[in-house]
């Protein structure tokens, strides 16, 4: 399994590089095309797109060398790896997109007070539909592999690209209707608008690169984690709690703590964390990092512990209780409390046996008992109460 997930991690790595890099080049040309549209027209409209198409290689450019620092593997000065990265990109072209549209506001606001005569207007649309075309499929490629390889950097070059789409499909009906109306003030309203939806978009991407970079949390992710453990659950993982995951570009890290039956060696104990450890490596084709720390079980937790022959409960089980989002990311004291009310989702699994119900008290007399080992695990050999397992 590991040589399969660095195959598969080596394999994302050069598709996101290939795409970037095709990004870059395609991006380059268009530009080109649009600047030479707005030197035969001089429509501020079509200004306002090539203007926006600059963004577009600047932040590929920008964007191919994060993905590149962002494949370093983690060395001593950056542990977690270089991921983060990415998230700086996105951010840093959200932020081009901004200053764009502000120069495509005074743009268009000159046109409308001051409006302009647009020579050779049909070569300068039949330029712009075919950029937008092949911007087109380049944005929905961009898309497909980013939120394939789960790269910020491309799904953010990719939604950049289909703004630019965006704007020239609201650029040309614009520019038609000032080609057959002669209302020439319509070019410099249509480059506002444009300029509008480019704000928009800007911020959005500069949003959602400082929740990243702030390690916002994802209930869509952790939905998805706590699903996989729910439909795994084995018998001896009896319950789960303060479980957390962030992104650091392509890469997961995930921690959570395992409650497990106290009478486990260390050994049997590892072995249950590495196994929930495998399972959610295999879930995120190795592209995750899983801390699990293990806890050691109280008697609150038996009303929902699936151990049918247990020794040490203290108290019927009432079954299990669905490992559901809200349940997994509560604190360890908020776990104790639920566990402590019996939450369970079904009926209890049976009657305690005899040596479990009775175990704090003498057959015969109906006293506590003096035997230490009929005693309960939460009190000593002197019959005081033991202080309670620290978090």
């Amino acid at each position: 399994m590991p040589n399969s997930s660095s195959a598969t991690t080596s394999r994302e790595e050069r598709t996101r590089l290939t795409v970037i890099s095709l990004a870059l080049t395609v991006g380059a040309l268009l530009m080109a095309v649009k600047f030479y549209a707005y030197h035969l027209t001089g429509s501020s409209a079509i200004l306002s797109d090539a203007l926006e198409s600059i963004i577009n290689v600047v932040a590929s450019a920008f964007a191919l060398g994060s993905v590149i620092l962002a494949q370093k593997p983690p060395d001593a000065s950056h542990p977690y790896g270089h991921g983060k990265i990415e998230y700086f990109s996105a951010g840093f072209e959200g932020a081009l997109i901004v200053i764009a549209a502000v120069g495509i506001f005074v743009t268009g606001v000159s046109h409308i007070l001051e409006p302009r005569e647009l020579p050779c207007l049909e070569s300068g649309l039949l330029l712009l539909a075919g950029a937008a075309v092949v911007n087109l499929l380049l944005g929905a490629l961009l898309l497909k592999h980013g939120r394939k390889t789960g790269s910020l950097t491309l799904i953010a070059d990719g939604k950049h690209i289909l703004t630019d789409v965006y704007t020239s499909a609201a650029v040309l009906p614009g520019l038609l209707l000032v080609r057959y109306t002669g209302l020439l003030w319509l070019d410099g309203a249509v480059a506002c608008l444009v300029g509008l939806n480019i704000l928009i978009s800007g911020g959005g991407l500069v949003r959602q690169s400082f929740a990243a970079l702030m390690d916002a949390s994802e209930p869509r992710l952790l939905d998805r984690i706590s699903a996989v453990l729910d439909g795994h659950r084995k018998e001896l993982w009896i319950d789960v709690h303060q479980l957390r995951a962030w992104r650091s570009g392509s890469l997961i890290h995930i921690d959570l703590h395992l409650i497990l039956p106290r009478d486990l060696s260390l050994e049997e104990a590892h072995r249950e964390a590495k196994d929930l450890e495998e399972l959610l490596q295999e879930h995120f084709s190795g592209r995750a990092s899983i801390l699990v720390h293990m806890d050691p079980c109280v008697d609150t937790d038996c009303p929902v512990c699936l151990k049918r022959l247990c020794a040490l409960r203290s108290r019927a089980s009432t079954g299990p209780s669905a490992w559901e989002r809200e349940r997994l990311v509560r604190s360890g004291v908020e776990a104790e409390g639920r566990s402590a009310s019996g939450q369970g989702s079904g009926k209890p699994i049976g009657p305690l046996g005899e040596n479990q119900q009775g175990a704090d008290q003498d057959k015969t007399t109906g006293e506590p008992s003096g035997d230490p080992q009929k005693r309960p695990p939460s009190e000593d050999a002197s019959g005081k109460k033991r202080p309670p397992v620290a978090e």
